[in-house]
């Protein structure tokens, strides 16, 4: 079994490139860093080999799909800065941006897989929970993930047999929050745990699990499978 995970050099992607091959599955990982890229290969070991390409490349990952051959499974964890914040400060800019940054290299790259995806094989996006929260500040985020996540249902039926679903993570501590610096970091985690019935945030291994999931299930398809820690459940 071939995994292409596209983002499989930290976080969300590189645990699951990890749990994959784990279970024996040869993982191609991709990611814009070279550095990176080096050191998730290190971590995976023979199981798996990589790509320096960019996402938003739609030209190149054309390219990086015509050179592998047949791929069985595709798995898009990648990701953007940026498109937090209130209605009052977004900007035509911003707003493209994030759009560029998520919806545009996911369905695109899903779109230059599909020549030699095999029929029985699958397509995972990774979305957030965002999506289906309501919190001030992320209209934005909850636009380009409800996006994708609204876009599964249909491609489910119009890629059958392929099978697509997308997995929606809560909050996991990952390199994501890096920006808001160490102690900003610990404090919203920590506010975070506090407020979720499973009294933790998450950890890319949890998001990795269920990812494993939709792509060794050949029963599942068209689905959006949360992961956050009992979120959702609260009001």
């Amino acid at each position: 079994m071939r995994v292409v995970i596209v983002g499989g050099t930290s976080g969300i992607g590189l645990a699951a490139a990890a749990r994959l091959a784990a279970g024996g599955a040869e993982v191609v990982v991709t990611g814009r860093s070279e550095e990176r890229l080096r050191a998730a290969l290190k971590q995976l070991g023979d199981q798996a080999r990589g790509e320096v390409v960019d996402a938003r490349d739609t030209a190149a990952m054309r390219a990086l799909f015509e050179g592998l051959g047949t791929v069985d499974h595709l798995v898009v964890t990648v990701t953007g800065r940026g498109g937090a914040g209130p209605l009052s400060s977004l900007t035509g800019e911003g707003l493209t941006e994030a759009w560029r940054n998520k919806l545009v290299p996911h369905l695109l790259t899903a779109q230059a897989a599909l020549g030699v995806l095999n029929p029985e094989g699958s397509i995972t996006f990774v979305t957030a929970a965002s999506a289906g929260a309501a919190l001030p500040g992320i209209a934005t985020l909850a636009a380009v993930n409800g996006a994708i996540e609204a876009a599964v249902p249909g491609l489910a039926v119009e890629l059958a047999p392929i099978r697509v679903n997308a997995v929606s993570p809560g909050v996991i501590d990952t390199d994501w929050w890096s920006e808001i610096g160490d102690e900003a970091r610990a404090a919203f985690m920590e506010g975070a745990a506090e407020s979720l019935p499973v009294r933790r945030v998450g950890r890319p291994e949890d998001v990795a699990a269920t990812i494993e999931y939709v792509v060794r299930n050949a029963y599942t398809t068209g689905t959006v499978l949360t992961v956050d820690g009992g979120a959702r459940l609260k009001a």
